[in-house]
């Protein structure tokens, strides 16, 4: 089950990169997402509010990563929605931007939902987006 969906997802629906915690691999992420919200019929303006709050939900992990980190994105593709799941590990004492945060505000206008999670040496951002029922 995904965790925001709450939807079962198939190991042929989940798509797993990992790159260097460095934001000159951010340009992978994006691909990848844009290339799997274009798989699902999102209209141009969804994939790209995708790319941004992906790029953005990196930037506030970046910040926090250990050095020589890897950052691992998760992403889960259902019917109508696309989540992606990105996790690095943590320097310590590192804490996330607050949710009142503009990088939060951003994330939360950019897509259907998100959420993060801090645990054990690691920290993950949650987005789900769904595709508009106009497709």
């Amino acid at each position: 089950m995904t965790q925001l969906t709450g939807r079962p997802a198939t190991d042929d629906d989940i798509v797993h990169l990992t790159v260097p915690a460095d934001g000159g691999y951010l340009s992978v992420l994006r691909t990848a997402t844009a290339g799997l919200a274009a798989r699902l019929q999102f209209a141009l303006d969804e994939i790209e509010d995708l790319r941004i709050a992906v790029d953005e939900a990196c930037a506030m992990l970046l910040a926090i990563a250990t050095p020589a980190a890897e950052l691992e994105c998760r992403f889960s593709v259902t019917e109508d929605a696309l989540t992606v799941e990105v996790t690095v590990p943590t320097a310590p004492g590192a804490k996330l931007p607050a949710e009142s945060s503009f990088a939060w505000k951003v994330l939360t206008a950019l897509t259907t939902s998100a959420s993060a999670s801090a645990a054990d040496g690691r920290a993950s951002i949650s987005l789900l987006t769904r595709r508009s029922a106009g497709y």
